[in-house]
């Protein structure tokens, strides 16, 4: 069952957390000003500029104690990560689920946070929201697609088409459930009980800086692992910088071709949402969607993301 959060009105508290790497502090002062230009009151998670070696913003327990607190805070009406990196996977076993079901929240967050965001989401049916980080995203000059992020936080329609990056590799028309989020991040739980439950979704999946062979060899994994079963319909990002050295800019449209050549469902990739060189578009997860893909490409949320 889809567990929807509240609606952000006008001076909603923003807890800003860190789950998993260090960001620039500098980064972090810029963000929360962005966050402040649009009218929030960020709220600053005890351990989110902190720094725990190798490359933590805090222990297991600071940064699950900050996760905690943010979601148990009654005065606080939204979660969002500085940024990804690598860590969240520490959090899962201790994760207390009954918090944050106790008090759903907007919880956004992408790349390494779709451990924890996928795992909520599966557990719990709190919409996820694949969508800009403070010390990613905010922090930069037009790094954030306002017209998704506002319907997203709002409750109104969200749609993405060639402006956002979309466009068509396989024909047709799908709707479903949204689910996703970065691919390697949803292939190493693979094996675990934290892995994505991705069948029978509108599958979004993207990625940085891997070759189109370690492309391929995740989705091998995924499709080997049954998890693009009964799955309606494949999105891809923009898969940034996912390119091998002299070779053609057409090899990753091709390897996804040759792995999903099975797949009867619709195929799209671009979306500028994640790892992006753009503005970033925010994705609901687990709510319903519609991906037209004829003629000009379409991505249509089909209900709001949240309570009004």
């Amino acid at each position: 069952m889809v567990v929807k959060p509240q609606a952000l009105q006008p001076g909603a508290r923003i807890a800003v957390v860190a789950p998993a790497s260090s960001a620039k502090a500098e980064r972090i002062t810029q963000g929360i000003a962005s966050l402040q230009a649009r009218g929030f009151v960020p709220v600053i998670g005890t351990n989110a500029a902190g720094k725990e070696p190798p490359y933590f913003s805090g222990t297991i327990e600071q940064r699950l104690d900050d996760l905690h607190a943010a979601f148990a805070n009654p005065e606080i009406d939204a979660v969002f990560c500085t940024r990804g990196g690598y860590g969240s996977n520490y959090l899962l076993e201790d994760l207390d689920l009954d918090v944050i079901a106790a008090s759903p929240k907007p919880f956004f967050g992408y790349s390494d946070l779709t451990a924890l965001q996928s795992w909520i989401l599966d557990q719990t049916g709190l919409v996820a929201f694949h969508g800009p980080m403070v010390a990613a995203d905010f922090y930069r000059d037009k790094g954030v697609h306002e017209a998704s992020f506002s319907a997203a936080i709002r409750g109104e329609q969200i749609f993405a088409g060639p402006r956002e990056g979309l466009r068509i590799l396989k024909p047709g028309h799908a709707e479903g459930v949204m689910y996703g989020g970065c691919l390697s991040i949803l292939t190493s739980s693979l094996g675990t009980r934290f892995a994505p439950q991705t069948e029978g979704k509108l599958l979004f999946l993207e990625d940085v800086a891997a070759k189109p062979y370690q492309i391929d060899r995740m989705l091998r994994q995924m499709l080997l692992a049954g998890k693009f079963d009964g799955v309606s319909g494949v999105i891809f990002g923009e898969m940034l910088d996912c390119v091998s050295p002299n070779t053609s800019p057409e090899l990753l449209d091709q390897v996804i071709l040759r792995v999903f050549d099975w797949f009867d469902g619709p195929i799209a990739i671009g979306l500028r949402s994640g790892h992006v060189s753009g503005a970033n578009v925010t994705l609901p997860l687990g709510v319903e969607a519609e991906l037209i893909l004829e003629n000009e490409p379409l991505l249509e949320y089909t209900e709001a993301a949240v309570e009004v």
